[in-house]
């Protein structure tokens, strides 16, 4: 076992914050790895950069290095890793140009609304004006006040909460029809114990209710001490958090994802 390693299992062994659980996956390469295994994932590895600089600790540079140098072949990858990289201060033009290189004539970026949302996210976070996505993005509002992951789709709770931080880092005010509808949305999906479901008929989960957080943040509205105290509720003695009340999956994404909305930081993070 390298040293990198070594060092990983032991803080693992300690971990007594979240942010430790996700730093202490971190591989030699730079890059994190979801429990249990040892490589990396990028989608993974940004997920983990964003959930980490959220609470203030940003990784090495080796996680940058590691995105840099990895492939990312659709308009969500791209996307997410321009959010990664500006988060650890990397330059991403190149990539800036790929994603603007991937939007249609409609406005939307990629094939998908989700992939217009996130579309929109990086490119703001770089700067970028994003108006053409922006107006994609209010077309694409269900009649339910959510938004999907594919054009006409079922309109979901992490969609919405995404679409509704990415219209309003377009300059989207809280108060306009849009958000308002969103955000009633949500509310819907809240269930007694404060956690939010995905959709209606399914369980709350953690990473639902993160994102219910994260947008209720970004339009200037408080998510409540019921939603963290469901959260609460899910929280492991390692410092990861279970996916839901049943099931505990994946804890490296799910705590990641979290991590943002214990921080009470909506995306894009600066």
């Amino acid at each position: 076992m390298g040293v990198k390693l070594a060092v990983g299992a032991v803080a693992l062994a300690i971990a007594a914050s979240p942010a430790e659980y996700v730093a202490a996956h971190q591989q030699t390469d730079g890059g994190f790895a979801e429990a249990g295994q040892q490589s990396s994932d990028p989608n993974l590895t940004a997920w983990a950069v964003l959930g980490l600089t959220a609470a203030g600790k940003t990784p090495d540079r080796s996680a940058g290095d590691y995105l840099a140098g990895a492939p990312a072949s659709s308009a969500n990858d791209v996307a997410l890793r321009i959010l990664a990289l500006q988060a650890l201060g990397r330059n991403t033009d190149s990539l800036v140009a790929r994603l603007e290189g991937m939007r249609r004539a409609d406005g939307r970026i990629g094939t998908l609304v989700n992939s217009t949302i996130w579309g929109v996210l990086a490119l703001r976070t770089a700067g970028r004006p994003a108006g053409a996505s922006v107006r994609y993005l209010l077309r694409a509002q269900r009649p339910s006040g959510g938004w999907a992951w594919y054009p006409r789709g079922t309109a979901d709770s992490n969609d919405t909460a995404a679409a509704i931080e990415a219209l309003r880092s377009a300059g989207v005010g809280s108060k306009s029809r849009s958000v308002t509808r969103g955000l009633a949305f949500l509310r819907r999906l809240q269930a007694r114990d404060g956690g939010f479901s995905l959709v209606k008929g399914r369980a709350p989960d953690a990473q639902s209710t993160g994102w219910a957080i994260q947008a209720l943040v970004a339009a200037g509205k408080a998510p409540g001490r019921r939603a963290f105290a469901y959260l609460a509720s899910l929280r492991r003695p390692d410092g990861s958090y279970r996916y839901s009340k049943r099931y505990a999956v994946t804890p490296v994404w799910v705590t990641s994802q979290v991590l943002p909305a214990l921080a009470r930081k909506p995306f894009p993070l600066g």
